[in-house]
């Protein structure tokens, strides 16, 4: 079990405290693999930086995807570009990989059934681990679905990461997922003016 499977069984499993867009998810995913390499101890940060070690196979597919495509030279990459690159669709990603291993299943309407298949975790030692890693408040899974919006969290019960590291990709996703979503309402704004430009009379 990894911290991006994780994450994305808990998005699947809880209800959100807002509607979840994929591109938050994507980044928040893109994030927890950093913080799953650095435990693997498949790179480290020097500030901001990603700097791979050795390479070596890890025994998730998309954890060794991951550690395979980071930037091997000086001056590496930073966190933020690392969220932006890897984090495209990176969510169709996971959610097909959760498919091919049986953790979710398909769900069919009876009479549309192309329009009206919805995504369902199936119970399994994945899905328990998911749960019991979210009921028990981890830190680091708690601070991720916070930022996509699995839950509000207050800052005064913000749990502490003891990391330096850790911290550094945790504030990143944050400041992605904020920048992500005001690319969004500037969109929205634009459209918005666009239109009221076609309906003037």
């Amino acid at each position: 079990m990894t911290t991006p499977q994780d994450l994305l069984i808990v998005a699947l499993d809880v209800e959100p405290s807002r509607p979840v867009e994929q591109g938050d998810l994507s980044l928040a995913l893109a994030g927890a693999e950093v913080i799953d390499l650095i435990d693997a101890q498949a790179l480290t940060l020097e500030d901001d930086r990603i700097v791979p070690s050795a390479r070596w196979t890890l025994a998730d597919r998309l954890l060794d995807e991951a550690a395979s495509s980071l930037v091997r030279q000086m001056p590496y990459e930073s966190v933020e570009d690392w969220l932006w690159r890897r984090g495209r669709e990176l969510s169709s990603a996971y959610l097909a990989a959760l498919e091919a291993e049986g953790q979710v299943t398909r769900q069919h309407g009876r009479w549309s059934p192309a329009r009206t298949a919805r995504t369902a975790l199936v119970d399994s030692p994945a899905r328990r681990h998911a749960s019991e890693r979210w009921s028990s408040g981890e830190p680091v899974l708690a601070v991720l679905a916070a930022a996509v919006g699995i839950r509000e969290m207050p800052a005064e019960d913000s749990p502490s990461v003891a990391d330096d590291a850790v911290e550094t990709v945790l504030a990143a996703v944050n400041d992605a997922v904020m920048e992500l979503e005001a690319v969004r309402q500037r969109r929205a704004i634009e459209d918005a003016a666009f239109d009221n430009i076609w309906r003037a009379p």
